[in-house]
């Protein structure tokens, strides 16, 4: 399990753009899962849309692959940020609004040196809300 502090001692993300609250499941080079309790604060939900609030699909998204980050890192990926480097297969099945608790399963499906294959899930209950596959690179962040 990691909270909030753990997980932003692993991620360069802060308010508003860190979008998981908690790990409750790692293991290395294979898995993890987090969550990200969706409140009505949030504030894409100002333009996006005021009279029926929706979380953007590309956060969803952004969320399983801030997940991804952290699987990478405890599985000793040598860096400090983690970039899309593509998005495939994406699907978006339900509306997800304030008041859900999104649960995100990420799956490695491939690792080579800095680069990573990732297969994602999110759910609300235990009904499936998007998926995706995606690739990412782990660097060294320039300042």
């Amino acid at each position: 399990m990691m909270n909030i502090r753990e997980i932003q001692n692993m991620l360069p993300h802060r308010y508003p753009f860190l979008l998981i609250d908690r790990i409750i499941d790692i293991e290395s080079k294979v898995k993890a899962v987090g969550f990200k309790n969706v409140t009505v604060n949030e504030p894409f939900f100002q333009g996006h849309f005021p009279d029926n609030p929706i979380m953007p699909g590309v956060l969803i998204i952004e969320a399983m692959a801030q997940v991804s980050g952290i699987l990478a890192f405890h599985s000793g990926a040598k860096g400090n940020s983690v970039y899309f480097m593509s998005i495939e297969k994406a699907k978006f099945r339900k509306p997800v609004v304030p008041g859900d608790q999104l649960r995100f399963e990420v799956n490695v499906l491939q690792q080579r040196n800095k680069v990573w294959k990732f297969f994602g899930q999110a759910f609300v209950d235990d009904q499936v809300v998007a998926e995706a596959e995606f690739t990412a690179m782990v660097t060294e962040r320039e300042l």
